[in-house]
């Protein structure tokens, strides 16, 4: 056993087996060339021992730590708290460490964010930026170090990301509202993010013109506030808008609650964007597009491997499917 609490070692393993530290750190590798019986007994003894692999030697050998980060909005936000957990099981499946970092949509936090990962030494850099223009985004590409955007894309980017198809899913949530019978509509959006907003937008008003919608009875509103995005409600209230697209479910459900305390708590149906229903229970059935997280997961990570293994590649930009998922929001009230 180690004395005096101090780190269980390679040395230790050996003199408690009898083998060679050679023999104790391949059969701990599971190397072919060590017999199973062998590789059993002496994982045996180190776990009992208290061993945990010193994975701060081994990339000083290897040059790779196997840790990533991911920087992203706030953990408060339940689609980055879904994805984060998502990213870090994926993660951990493949062997690798994951670093979450939180930049709170803030620019000087974030580019704070990415100066820790890059001083931690991780391959690399899973990232949902604030904005195109970031700071955080140039000292990732002068730092050389692999990085994948996440849920962000800008025509003419030559950052690999992988993105759901937005503009399929506002399509797809217009013509939810529209099977249910709604002939005024409108996307509300509490903030502006590049690129998703305007490309939900352009699917949902296409979608619209397609069912010979007229452009008056489609609407798209960015409010400053609470206040801002009751005054919007009441207007479209009086000029006959039923139907809503969110721009996310958790902008649905606020807005929802807030509606509750109105006279048009039902003057309203929705649809929202994220599906967090799938992994979160919330006491508000909300009809939603699903963008797969899972899949974003697991395909930012493969992009982020395969670029960290070779960075010759051209960039990726990965469009991923959504679909439509129906909990009767949609109903006209």
């Amino acid at each position: 056993m180690a004395k005096d609490n101090s780190r269980v070692t390679l040395q230790d393993i050996a003199s408690a087996t009898g083998y060679t530290v050679n023999t104790v750190s391949r059969a701990l590798k599971n190397k072919k060339d060590i017999s199973r019986e062998t590789c059993e007994h002496i994982q045996k003894v180190a776990s009992e021992m208290g061993y945990v692999r010193n994975f701060i030697a081994s990339s000083l050998r290897s040059g790779r730590t196997r840790t990533f980060a991911m920087i992203s909005g706030s953990m408060v936000n339940p689609f980055y708290a879904i994805l984060a957990d998502l990213i870090q099981q994926e993660s951990v499946r493949l062997g690798y460490s994951l670093m979450i970092l939180c930049s709170r949509d803030d620019p000087e936090t974030e580019i704070r964010m990415v100066e820790m990962a890059l001083s931690r030494q991780v391959d690399g850099v899973l990232i949902t930026p604030c904005s195109f223009d970031s700071p955080a985004l140039d000292l990732l590409r002068s730092s050389g170090i692999p990085f994948v955007l996440l849920s962000r894309y800008m025509e003419g980017s030559m950052d690999d990301c992988v993105i759901c198809d937005d503009e399929k899913g506002g399509h797809l949530a217009a013509e939810h509202l529209l099977a249910h019978g709604h002939t005024n509509l409108a996307m509300v959006s509490y903030r502006h993010v590049v690129f998703s907003s305007r490309k939900r937008f352009d699917g949902f008003q296409r979608a619209c013109l397609e069912a010979g919608i007229p452009e008056r009875n489609i609407h798209y509103a960015e409010p400053e506030d609470e206040n801002d995005l009751l005054r919007q409600l009441q207007a479209w209230h009086e000029e006959g808008v039923t139907g809503l697209f969110s721009f996310c479910d958790v902008e649905a459900w606020s807005t929802v609650t807030l509606l509750e305390n109105t006279d048009h708590a039902d003057s309203f149906s929705f649809v929202g964007f994220d599906n967090i229903l799938r992994y979160l229970h919330f006491p508000k059935p909300i009809c939603t597009i699903d963008p797969h997280l899972r899949d974003e997961a697991c395909t930012a990570i493969d992009l982020l491997r395969r670029r960290i293994h070779d960075p010759s590649l051209p960039p990726q930009q990965v469009i991923l499917p959504v679909s439509l998922v129906c909990r009767g929001s949609c109903e006209q009230r």
